[in-house]
């Protein structure tokens, strides 16, 4: 064919055309975006609207790319996460450990379905509905019941330090759910991590376990399922619909149980308990799973969920300032040794 033919087709068609034997040029028609490379002469020529490669420009900025910005939301998410503990323990101020966990998963149940209604979001595929019951009884409702359980016998720092185990169990749940195997170097930093939160805990509790370890060693292996099937699910539709449906799929459970629980336990509003269930609603529940579900789809679940190592601390932090807990002599050590085994893990082949 030659050159000038295709100007009349009615397909794109790049052809390339060599003018003698020492220079040539690569003529683009239509509406496609090319990344011609230049041969002697280096003249090339585009007709039509041409679409630039390279990073997306939006409002004369440059957009981050997919890991930074995926990166970033985890972080935001595991911001949203250090406070629940927190917060729990301000709600409990004003409802039973029962009430506060019915109420917190309708309202923000509540949030997501005007949220789903507004976008007109279309229901999930039917093959979707047992990874969202995945979610839903893992960080939904199995996750918030047993921490807000051992909240009642276990102080806030212990808990956070507790919860640290999170990422090690998300990750290797995650290998056995998925197939991926992360590197030799992934795991020793990982594990590096885990054995710094364990000890950081053994310090502070003097050995002894308290009664409340055992709901938390269950929300550690109910929470780590649903973070390793929504983040696979969010790879597949958007972050805040997997959290979306999963809330929605509760509500007339947690409707019902709101209904009773708060018939029987007392309530005694104050402005802690109000702020306390707010945050546990929308922060934690909806808002930081949102974008923890989002950040997990750029980046990998294994590595979203390293960065959550990083949670404790933050509760730490929270708990001085909010609760005015004392502040252990260990969390500055802890902390390089969590915040060099994030470093690790995040330059890990995964």
């Amino acid at each position: 064919m030659r050159p000038q033919d295709s100007a009349t087709a009615t397909t794109t068609i790049a052809v390339t055309a060599t003018e003698g034997s020492t220079s040539g040029r690569t003529a683009t028609t239509g509406s496609t975006a090319t990344t011609g490379s230049t041969v002697a002469t280096g003249r090339t020529a585009t007709t039509g609207s041409t679409a630039a490669t390279g990073p997306t420009v939006a409002g004369g900025r440059i957009a981050p790319a997919p890991r930074t910005r995926g990166t970033l939301l985890a972080l935001l998410g595991v911001v949203s996460f250090s406070l629940t503990f927190p917060s729990t323990v301000w709600g409990l101020e004003s409802f039973g450990p029962w009430s506060l966990v019915a109420v917190r998963s309708t309202l923000a149940a509540l949030i997501a379905g005007a949220f789903l209604l507004a976008g007109r979001v279309p229901l999930p595929e039917r093959r979707h509905w047992a990874g969202l019951a995945v979610v839903a009884g893992g960080v939904v409702i199995g996750f918030p019941l047993l921490t807000t359980l051992a909240l009642q016998t276990s102080t806030t720092s212990h808990a956070a330090v507790v919860v640290g185990l999170l990422p090690l169990t998300t990750a290797t749940l995650a290998a056995i759910r998925t197939g991926r195997r992360p590197s030799r170097t992934f795991w020793f930093a990982a594990v590096s991590g885990a054995v710094v939160v364990i000890a950081f805990t053994i310090q502070q509790s003097g050995g002894a376990l308290s009664t409340g370890d055992l709901y938390l060693f269950g929300a550690l292996l109910v929470c780590a399922a649903g973070y390793t099937e929504g983040g696979r699910l969010a790879s597949l539709m958007p972050g805040w619909q997997v959290i979306g449906w999963a809330l929605v799929l509760c509500l007339p459970l947690m409707a019902v149980a709101s209904a009773v629980t708060l018939s029987i336990e007392p309530v005694h509003l104050n402005a802690h308990g109000v702020i306390g269930l707010v945050w546990v609603a929308a922060g934690s529940t909806f808002f930081g799973l949102y974008v923890w579900y989002r950040g997990m789809a750029e980046i990998g679940i294994p590595k979203a969920s390293q960065l959550q190592l990083a949670q404790p601390l933050l509760t730490l932090f929270w708990s001085v300032f909010l609760l005015g807990e004392t502040l252990p002599l260990a969390a500055p050590l802890a902390a390089v040794g969590v915040l060099v085994c994030i470093a690790v893990t995040q330059r890990a082949k995964s």
